[in-house]
């Protein structure tokens, strides 16, 4: 793909998107083929900076034990101590709330346990669960600034039941050339990490939160990730 063609698609995505009252994001995603997702060897799981972030700040929580309090909630949009967890994980119109509410959770390495066994059924589900290797599982007595910092650039893909890949790529207030270029280092990033490259991309399309797909190549009668 080329950005020149990549920014055509975009402002189109802009055209058949309908005003909100709020600001869209901007959703690319990846159709696979000839892939099998049960194959834990050829398993794809990817990490990566997006160059220019998502066009507005993401909102980070932290779980964090009595020692990692007060740094978190110095950076941090919300944080919630480890003694908490326990009687939180049956006030379940909350949590879903929170779930909802927060883009990513950050936890500290010791509290990972507690947490798998009393949030982790809400969190996992949604993709949220503080995973080491995004680096949103911190150790005791470090710095959280820098990892609150390096997550609102951060973006991850990994398919879950269907063989699609998706990530935000920005908003509806960045400019057309900074997602293109956000979009294209997510695909070539993407087809690098594939066991057959491009001969495992279906189709690749472009949309807005309430619009209409666009399609940057394939078609809608080979796809599923219009919906």
């Amino acid at each position: 793909m080329k950005k020149e063609d990549i920014e055509k698609s975009v402002k189109e995505a802009r055209e058949k998107g309908k005003k909100r009252n709020f600001q869209q994001k901007f959703d690319f995603i990846i159709n696979l083929k000839n892939f099998d997702l049960k194959d834990t060897e050829k398993k794809v799981e990817i990490f990566l900076q997006l160059k220019y972030g998502i066009g507005k700040k993401k909102k980070i929580c932290a779980l964090v034990s009595q020692e990692l309090v007060t740094d978190a909630k110095n950076c941090c949009d919300h944080v919630i101590l480890d003694s908490d967890f326990e009687k939180l994980k049956d006030e379940k119109k909350q949590l879903k709330k929170l779930v909802r509410e927060y883009d990513c959770f950050v936890a500290e390495a010791k509290v990972m346990p507690k947490l798998a066994s009393t949030l982790g059924r809400f969190l996992g589900p949604k993709g949220k669960m503080p995973n080491p290797k995004s680096g949103s599982v911190l150790k005791s007595k470090t710095d959280v600034k820098p990892t609150y910092d390096r997550l609102q650039n951060f973006a991850e893909l990994k398919p879950k039941n269907e063989p699609i890949l998706r990530c935000t790529v920005g908003s509806e207030g960045m400019n057309d050339g900074e997602i293109a270029e956000n979009i294209l280092h997510v695909y070539n990033t993407v087809l690098s990490l594939l066991p057959q490259e491009s001969e495992n991309v279906k189709s690749a399309l472009l949309k807005l939160t309430m619009g209409k797909p666009v399609y940057l190549f394939g078609g809608k009668d080979e796809s599923k990730g219009n919906n």
